[in-house]
């Protein structure tokens, strides 16, 4: 599903490697966490993934391809099939749900019919049934994000990418968040989050990749937090 070998990236020249020598390979229907500090390298990676920037050498492959390579019209095709989960949730604020999940579904030219089909149904994985027409604004912090994960869903991607997906919730909400990403898991969705949450880590115990100072200095399956080196 993604693999790098000997990849560098470093976004000026003569500055240090916001990655260095990165290897590893993460199977179909993997969940992992990537985790560090600020500036471990992270973000980073996930930007890579996506082919939001390019590395500034060695390979990544995505869906087996190397995206170093992958010609600018393929990229709706890459994106299509990866749903992103922000911190910020990223929403049209003046929106109501079923438009927000919606748009997520226009943009790639579903049909009417699939949309009125599909946009309930995730909503309801995402227990937000009965708050289609609301706006956004009318929101709690954890429903925004079920929101978010329900548009990153929306168009069955083969994998979740989340960003700090907790990081402005309190514990139980951003548990009930990891609870989702752990079930939309089990549904086969390959699961990538990048994560500070200590807590959210050790209770979950699945494979982590630790990085420091944009190395990759650890990889455990059923790892946690508290293993970073």
């Amino acid at each position: 599903m993604v693999e790098a070998q000997n990849m560098y990236m470093r976004y000026h020249k003569g500055e240090q490697y916001a990655l260095e020598n990165v290897n590893f390979t993460i199977d179909r229907s993997e969940f992992v966490f990537f985790v560090g500090s600020s500036g471990a390298g992270k973000s980073t990676l996930l930007k890579l993934i996506i082919r939001e920037i390019l590395p500034s050498s060695g390979k990544l492959k995505v869906f087996n391809r190397d995206v170093t390579r992958l010609p600018r019209h393929r990229l709706p095709y890459l994106r299509r099939n990866i749903g992103m989960v922000f911190q910020d949730f990223r929403l049209m604020e003046e929106r109501t749900v079923y438009d927000n999940v919606a748009f997520a579904m226009i943009v790639i030219g579903s049909s009417r019919k699939e949309i009125r089909r599909r946009v309930p149904h995730v909503l309801k994985l995402v227990g937000l049934q009965d708050k289609a027409k609301v706006k956004i604004t009318d929101l709690s912090g954890g429903e925004q994000q079920r929101v978010g994960l329900a548009r990153a869903i929306a168009n069955r991607p083969a994998m979740i990418i989340a960003d700090e997906p907790t990081g402005n919730l309190d514990p139980g909400t951003a548990l009930d968040i990891m609870n989702l990403l752990h079930n939309i898991n089990l549904r086969g969705t390959t699961v990538l989050v990048a994560t500070h949450n200590r807590d959210i880590v050790d209770r979950f115990k699945k494979r982590v990749l630790y990085f420091e100072n944009g190395q990759l200095v650890g990889d455990e399956l059923k790892g946690i937090y508290s293993n970073v080196h």
